[in-house]
């Protein structure tokens, strides 16, 4: 089932230190698509580049510009290089960024 005319999305980026995952949802959380380091072709020690963030927040933007989506809010979580870089791709994608969000967890002596 392929939903057309969605305006308004959540990217939620995952950077860890081996690889940066970008799952664009609507504004419920439904999942319209995603992609990864690994799922563009990047192997082994080069998934975790920022270049290759680069190209997955690309990739995953231009398929949600084919379902209507103009505007976009970004929640970032982990530690890894592609942090930044993942939010530069979509941009660079069409996508208006509207708001940047940090989810990393953070322990408190746990």
């Amino acid at each position: 089932k392929i939903r057309k005319n969605v305006v308004r999305g959540i990217a939620h980026v995952k950077a860890t230190f081996n690889n940066t995952i970008v799952t664009i949802t609507d504004t419920n959380g439904e999942t319209l698509c995603w992609d990864s380091a690994g799922t563009i072709g990047f192997k082994g020690a080069r998934k975790s580049t920022p270049f290759a963030a680069t190209r997955a927040g690309e990739n995953s933007g231009q398929k949600v510009r084919k379902l209507g989506m103009t505007e976009i809010e970004v929640r970032i979580t982990g530690a890894g290089a592609g942090r930044e870089s993942a939010v530069n791709g979509l941009t660079s994608a069409g996508l208006r960024v509207t708001a940047v969000e940090d989810r990393t967890p953070v322990p408190h002596n746990g």
